[in-house]
């Protein structure tokens, strides 16, 4: 009976210990805070050699500077251009994104963003749909001039 009593007692101390050091541990305790507007950066279905720019917002709402250390494309069809300087607390930042819109089919990359918050880099999915240009898009058919050999001149 005596080493029941014991037992449940020690049991109680190993259960209180573990807690205790979580919660000293815990990472919400400070530091830098990425948070985007969204983590999809959505091209649509668009034509061949259309707008390669798209912007993502995010905002530091942690409670130290944000310092972005790289951004990095899936391949090299998807480049990034970050902000260099610390993003403060409270502020926002924006990521620039330009995807080779020379290419058909599918849009299906990632960014990868490192910070100092100390965790896993944050993952951006590039989604969309590249379609041929049709021919009326392409350069229109000369007609005659006087540079090309229309009449005129003498």
């Amino acid at each position: 009976m005596i080493c029941a009593f014991t037992m449940s007692i020690v049991s109680a101390q190993m259960e209180v210990v573990p807690l205790d050091q979580n919660k000293i541990q815990t990472p919400s305790d400070g530091g830098p805070v990425m948070e985007f507007d969204s983590k999809t950066v959505d091209y649509g279905t668009m034509k061949q050699h259309g707008e390669p720019l798209r912007v993502v917002s995010f905002t530091n709402t942690g409670d130290e500077p944000l310092v972005i250390k790289n951004c990095k494309g899936s391949c090299g069809c998807t480049v990034p251009t970050w902000p260099k300087e610390p993003i403060m607390p409270g502020e926002s930042g924006e990521i620039e994104i330009r995807y080779a819109t020379n290419r058909l089919g599918k849009i299906n990359k990632t960014v990868r963003i490192t910070t100092n918050e100390g965790t896993d880099p944050h993952v951006l999915k590039v989604v969309g749909e590249i379609n041929k240009a049709e021919e009326e898009e392409s350069v229109p058919k000369s007609e005659p001039s006087m540079l090309s050999g229309g009449s005129g001149g003498k």
